[in-house]
């Protein structure tokens, strides 16, 4: 009894990160106004989050020396700021782990600093 309270507490005082992993259709619900942005349309986007992250928000990859985050995979080493890669240029000036909510808000933002400047030849 007293181990369940213990962990009742620990899960009320630290609460688990909010991730999501989405189905196409909630996928492409959450994303409209990513549609035709930079001319990449919606079904587009699905089938690169689809690839990159398996429409996991909470995916991790390891890639070429760089760690990629969340949904649309954003990179360490341009766009985003960790604990492992301390040099990056940090282009979308946010913490990496922030990609890993259900929020998807900053990922599109970021996403859309990406397309800008690299085009959809980055994905």
């Amino acid at each position: 009894m007293m181990s369940f309270i213990s962990l009742l507490l620990v899960g009320i005082l630290f609460p688990a990160t909010q991730a999501k992993q989405f189905t196409k259709c909630e996928l492409s619900q959450a994303l409209k106004e990513m549609d035709g942005y930079g001319g990449v349309t919606l079904p587009e986007w699905i089938c690169i989050l689809f690839h990159s992250s398996g429409c996991d928000t909470q995916a991790v990859v390891s890639n070429n020396g760089s760690t990629e985050y969340g949904l649309f995979q954003i990179s360490n080493k341009f766009w985003c700021k960790d604990n492992q890669n301390l040099k990056s240029e940090n282009f979308c000036d946010i913490s990496c782990d922030k990609f890993l909510d259900d929020d998807l808000t900053d990922d599109m933002m970021c996403a859309r600093k990406i397309l800008d400047k690299e085009g959809i030849d980055h994905w």
